[in-house]
C-alpha cells in the first residue's frame, strides 16, 4: 500500500518541482531582459532628445545666416569694402547681430569660423578668438554644405552595457555651414564660413537616465512581485498535495486495520460459537448437580464455582460476540438525557461506595435523538464504569451535554488516574486492556456503538489528572 501512495504522489511532486524550476528560472531571465528592455527606451528617449535639439540648432542655424549675411555681411561690405572683424566696431557689430538673433535660445556657445584662414573669427568667448579650427568630421561636412551634430562628451557608460552613471554634463555640438545668398535669386549658393553652436543637454540628458533606472527597477518589482506570487501558489499547492497524501495514508491504515479487524471478527465469531455450545452443557450440568438432594456441601460449592464461572465465560464470550458481529442499531426516538440519568442512578451506589461526585448539566433536559436506547445505554455504561475503575480514591465525573449544529456533543470527564500518551492511542484495539481482568473488548465494542449511529468518539487524557471523552451523536431529525 504505502508504495502504491508513494507512486502516486511522486509525479505531482515532480511537477510541482518543475513549477518551482521556471518559476526561478522566469525570474532571472526576466531580471537579464529588463536591461536590454530599459536600455532600449532610454536610447529611444536620447535619440528623440537629441533629434529634437538638433532642429531646433538647424532652425537657429538658418535665422543666424540670414541674420548676419543681410544685417552684417552686405552692409559691412558696402561701408568698408571688406569684413575685418579684428575691426572692434565691425566685431562688435557681429556680436550685437549674433547675441540679438540667439537671445532666448538655449545656446551655450556660437562660433563662427573663417574657412579661408582656417580659424575662428568670431565667438561668444572671447577667449577662443583666433584658435585654429580642428578637422573634424562634422567641420568637414559643413564645409561641404551639410551640417552634422553630436555630443561633445561619449556617455559614461558602465560595463559596456548601456547604462549610464547620473550626473556629467552633456552638451551638443552642431555644425552648420555659413552660406551666401545670391542677390539675384535669394537662394544660398556658396559656403561663407562655419558655424558652431554648443548647446547645453545636461539637465534633460539627466532626466533620461533617471527614467532608464526607474524602468529597469519597476520591471525588478513586477517581477519579483509575480514570482513571489507564484512561489505562494506553488507553496499552496504543496501542502495541499501533503495534506492529501497524509489523508490518503490515514485511509490506507484505517482500511487495513478495518481488515485485519474483519478477520478477527470472523475468527472471534466462530470461537465464540464452538465455545457457547459446550459452555451451557457445563452449566446446566453444574446447576443439576447443585440440585440434587443427595449432594454433599463440598459438591455443591464447587457447582457454584463452576456456575460462577460458566457464567464470567459467557459473558466474555458475549462480548465477542457483540465484537465480532456489532448489533445494527433499531433507530427509535428517545431521549438522550433519560439514557444518561438511568446510567448514573444505577451506578449510584458504587459512586457513594468510591466518594465520587457527579456533575451534570441534564437537569431535566430530554435532548431528543433517534438512536437505539439499549445500545446507547450500554455504551455509556463502559464508558461510566471505566471512569470509576479510574477514580480509585475518589473524585469527580463531569457530564456535559451541548446541541450544536443538529448534533449532541456529550463529554464526560472524569479526574482518575489518567491514560500514558504510549497506551492512548491503544485503547480502541482489540484485545487491549490494562487491567487484570476484562477481554480488552468493551472501547471497541463502545466504538462500534457509537459508529453504528453515525457518530464518533474521541479520548483525551492526561496521565495523573484524568480522562476526558468526547461523543458526537446525530439527532437523526
Amino acid at each position: 500500500m504505502v508504495s502504491s501512495q508513494q507512486q502516486d504522489t511522486r509525479p505531482e511532486g515532480k511537477q510541482f518541482r518543475l513549477v518551482k524550476f521556471f518559476a526561478y528560472a522566469s525570474f532571472l531571465v526576466l531580471i537579464i531582459f529588463s536591461f536590454p528592455f530599459s536600455v532600449v527606451i532610454s536610447k529611444q528617449a536620447k535619440q528623440i532628445l537629441m533629434k529634437s535639439y538638433e532642429n531646433y540648432a538647424l532652425l537657429l542655424g538658418e535665422n543666424l545666416n540670414h541674420q548676419v549675411f543681410h544685417s552684417f555681411v552686405i552692409p559691412v561690405t558696402r561701408r568698408y569694402g571688406k569684413i575685418r572683424l579684428r575691426d572692434r566696431e565691425q566685431y562688435e557689430w557681429m556680436d550685437r547681430i549674433v547675441k540679438v538673433t540667439i537671445h532666448g535660445f538655449k545656446i551655450d556657445l556660437v562660433n563662427i569660423y573663417d574657412i579661408g584662414k582656417g580659424v575662428i573669427a568670431y565667438s561668444t568667448d572671447p577667449s577662443l578668438l583666433g584658435r585654429k579650427a580642428k578637422e573634424t568630421q562634422g567641420y568637414k561636412k559643413a564645409l561641404n554644405g551639410e551640417y552634422f551634430s553630436g555630443l561633445l562628451e561619449e556617455p559614461n557608460d558602465l560595463w559596456g552595457l548601456g547604462i549610464e552613471k547620473i550626473g556629467g554634463e552633456k552638451k551638443l555640438r552642431t555644425y552648420i555651414p555659413f552660406k551666401g545668398v545670391d542677390p539675384f535669386t535669394g537662394q544660398s549658393s556658396y559656403v561663407l564660413g562655419v558655424f558652431e553652436l554648443i548647446q547645453d543637454l545636461s539637465q534633460e540628458y539627466r532626466s533620461i537616465v533617471k527614467l532608464q533606472y526607474i524602468i529597469f527597477a519597476l520591471s525588478i518589482l513586477i517581477m519579483g512581485l509575480i514570482f513571489i506570487a507564484l512561489l505562494l501558489i506553488v507553496r499552496k499547492a504543496e501542502k495541499t498535495i501533503e495534506q492529501r497524501a497524509m489523508e490518503q495514508r490515514e485511509l490506507e491504515a484505517q482500511l487495513n486495520h478495518a481488515e485485519r479487524l474483519a478477520a478477527l471478527g470472523q475468527m472471534c465469531a466462530g470461537v465464540s460459537h464452538e465455545i457457547r455450545n459446550p459452555l451451557g452443557i457445563i452449566r446446566s450440568t453444574a446447576e443439576l448437580l447443585e440440585s440434587m438432594p443427595d449432594s454433599e456441601e463440598a459438591r455443591k460449592n464447587l457447582s457454584k464455582v463452576i456456575i460462577e464461572e460458566s457464567s464470567r465465560l459467557n459473558n466474555i464470550v458475549t462480548e465477542f460476540l457483540d465484537f465480532a458481529r456489532p448489533m445494527e442499531p433499531d433507530l427509535q426516538e428517545c431521549c438522550l438525557g433519560e439514557i444518561i440519568r438511568k446510567n448514573l442512578e444505577f451506578l449510584k451506589p458504587e459512586f457513594e461506595k468510591e466518594n465520587i461526585k457527579v456533575r451534570h448539566n441534564l437537569n431535566g433536559r430530554s435532548f431528543k435523538i433517534k438512536a437505539d436506547p439499549e445500545l446507547l445505554y450500554r455504551s455509556f455504561l463502559n464508558i461510566f464504569l471505566n471512569a470509576v475503575q479510574a477514580m480509585t480514591k475518589g473524585g469527580t465525573i463531569n457530564v456535559n451535554v451541548a446541541e450544536k449544529r443538529g448534533r449532541y456533543v456529550i463529554d464526560i470527564e472524569d479526574t482518575g488516574c489518567g491514560i500514558s500518551k504510549e497506551n492512548l492511542n491503544k485503547i480502541f484495539n482489540p484485545f487491549f486492556s490494562t487491567k487484570d481482568k476484562g477481554s480488552g473488548l468493551g472501547a471497541s465494542i463502545v466504538r462500534n456503538i457509537i459508529e453504528g449511529h453515525r457518530g464518533s468518539i474521541h479520548v483525551e487524557s492526561e496521565e495523573g489528572v484524568g480522562t476526558k471523552v468526547i461523543i458526537n451523536l446525530p439527532k437523526g431529525e
